[in-house]
């Protein structure tokens, strides 16, 4: 039976640097590489020094789940590792972003996240490890930044609880939630033609250093969801601790946003 790593949003960002550090952390026979950009793909191929699938699919497209669960039945791999990574958001009036991108976050970090797992999980077993990417806004509702955050609110939860499900069966879920990340999530987030929805960003963390914490989580804790770095803990534990109706008029004060 093949022991196999599987990787979604491999194509750059956290996911790609998840994808290139695989075999730092576990033994595999192949690592299943999906996302988009089937060139971005192909590139990983010379960069992993084991076997690399490029898996080209649109996980916003309902069309993939038939398309992974025939790759799995037919070859019967052992899961390893699933680490879900696609995801994308929008920064703007809720009512100015399109009902397709709107549907579209729920759909790629929600729904496709949530297939991925339960397909992938026949196919585990004892010892297998799922990463699923959150964030540090699933902790508070964030005006502006409205369906993206409580997209990740579902992943958090859903990554949690599934982790407590999943303890007889010995397999491990861990959700990580990075604060501010230097990837090219903000090319899609952002409009360059508008004024700027979020104009001060309190950190921005290098994706290189999400995924060491993750993977030292991972690896040295039992844990079942990790905010790397120390901004983005105070950021967690200040919404915490303060009513949600402050924190929404702060985040709004600090952005400059009506």
């Amino acid at each position: 039976m093949k022991n196999i790593a599987i990787v979604t949003g491999a194509s750059s960002g956290i996911g790609k640097i998840f994808a290139k550090t695989v075999t730092n952390h576990g033994t595999y026979d192949e690592i299943w590489a999906i996302a988009r950009n089937t060139d971005r793909l192909e590139a990983l191929k010379g960069e992993i020094s084991i076997p690399v699938r490029p898996v080209s699919l649109d996980l916003s497209d309902e069309s993939f789940v038939d398309k992974i669960k025939s790759m799995l039945e037919e070859e019967k791999p052992n899961i390893r590792l699933l680490i879900n990574c696609s995801g994308y958001g929008k920064f703007e009036s809720t009512e100015k972003i399109s009902l397709e991108d709107n549907i579209g976050m729920i759909d790629l970090n929600c729904r496709a996240l949530t297939a991925m797992t339960l397909i992938s999980l026949p196919h585990m077993h004892e010892g297998s490890e799922i990463i699923n990417i959150a964030s540090v806004a699933a902790f508070q509702p964030i005006p502006y930044i409205n369906i993206y955050g409580a997209s990740k609110a579902y992943v958090l939860s859903f990554s949690r609880a599934l982790n407590r499900e999943l303890k007889n069966r010995k397999i491990r879920v861990l959700a990580v939630c990075p604060f501010w990340t230097k990837t090219a999530f903000f090319s899609r987030a952002v409009k360059t033609d508008e004024e700027a929805i979020v104009k001060k960003y309190v950190a921005m963390y290098e994706p290189d250093f999400i995924v060491k914490k993750a993977w030292h989580t991972l690896e040295k804790t039992k844990r079942d969801f990790i905010v790397p770095g120390f901004k983005a803990k105070m950021q967690v534990l200040a919404v915490k601790i303060l009513p949600h109706s402050i924190v929404m008029s702060i985040w709004q004060s600090q952005q400059k946003l009506r």
